[in-house]
């Protein structure tokens, strides 16, 4: 006989109410994924260099094109808002004081992973294709590349690359900005 636990979900509405009474912390590292709370893994020295050297190196590369948000929540539904670790936002006068930033006030969504690669390639990054993220990248330190994702469906992303050390990568929004996967992993 098998035993089917019940579930309780929430809405991103429900998430930010439990934050408000001080029943998540803000301190908690935790983010809503398809209506369930997650908690986050801790992040390394390595994990974290590398979220630095894509934040210098986009604002560097990209200026005021962008708005440049590490390890900021977006909200892609009613019941899921994930932290990335970096995401490249539309320029908006109020830097998204009003609301967090939607699907459709996104460039490009990176996520850097040591220890969370299965977690975001299988739970993470289907969900942003379900939400047509036009693209994704994930910084594999431990294999030493940056897969990008790109053409989302319903299904998944339709064209998956993966750049290694002495290649370079362009980001789809702004084709004349090259990054190499040296710079990015140092």
């Amino acid at each position: 006989m098998s035993v089917q636990l019940l579930r309780r979900k929430f809405t991103v509405e429900q998430y930010h109410k439990m934050a408000e009474f001080g029943i998540l912390r803000e301190d908690e590292q935790v983010e809503l994924i398809r209506g369930e709370i997650i908690e986050m893994s801790p992040i390394g020295t390595k994990h974290a260099a590398c979220v630095n050297r894509l934040v210098n190196l986009l604002i560097q590369r990209l200026g005021k094109r962008i708005i440049l948000a590490p390890q900021n929540p977006v909200i892609l539904s009613d019941n899921s808002e994930p932290q990335p670790d970096v995401t490249l936002l539309q320029p908006r006068e109020d830097f998204y004081e009003n609301a967090h930033p939607q699907p459709n006030d996104i460039f490009l969504i990176i996520e850097v992973a040591d220890t969370t690669v299965k977690y975001d390639r299988e739970v993470k990054i289907p969900l942003y294709a379900e939400d047509k993220i036009t693209e994704v990248w994930l910084v594999d330190i431990n294999e030493q590349c940056v897969e990008v994702f790109s053409e989302p469906t319903a299904d998944g992303y339709q064209n998956v690359q993966k750049f290694r050390r002495g290649e370079s990568l362009a980001i789809q929004a702004f084709g004349d900005v090259k990054i190499s996967v040296d710079e990015i992993l140092g």
